[in-house]
């Protein structure tokens, strides 16, 4: 099942990378590869169509995303997180010693 998802992932990534590249912007996009664009869809262009299309391509996209995250999860029923192996601390437990700082030099005696 899971196979079939990733493979459906890929589909809808290039489908989604396309639909958005052929927008029509101000620098066009791939639309300037492939004619006029403007008269494939009618005269107010693709801009409707292609934005309620990319729309779709997103949400099924981001609903793949969520059921291939859900079976992987299932499949493995373990956390990555309990897989993380902590080391102990290297700070000592047991505090330095203070040391005393020495005293001062006695200040001379004038005579």
């Amino acid at each position: 099942m899971t196979s079939v998802l990733l493979v459906l992932q890929f589909v809808l990534t290039a489908i989604l990378t396309v639909s958005v590249l052929l927008q029509k912007s101000s620098s066009i996009g791939l639309g300037a590869y492939s004619g006029s664009n403007e008269s494939l869809f009618g005269a107010k262009g693709p801009a409707g169509f292609m934005a309620k299309f990319t729309f779709i391509v997103g949400i099924l996209f981001i609903a793949n995303t969520l059921t291939l995250g859900y079976f992987y999860n299932q499949d493995k029923k373990v956390s990555i997180a309990e897989d993380i192996k902590i080391e102990k601390s290297v700070v000592p437990s047991v505090p330095a010693p203070v040391t005393t700082a020495p005293a001062a030099p006695e200040a001379p005696t004038s005579k």
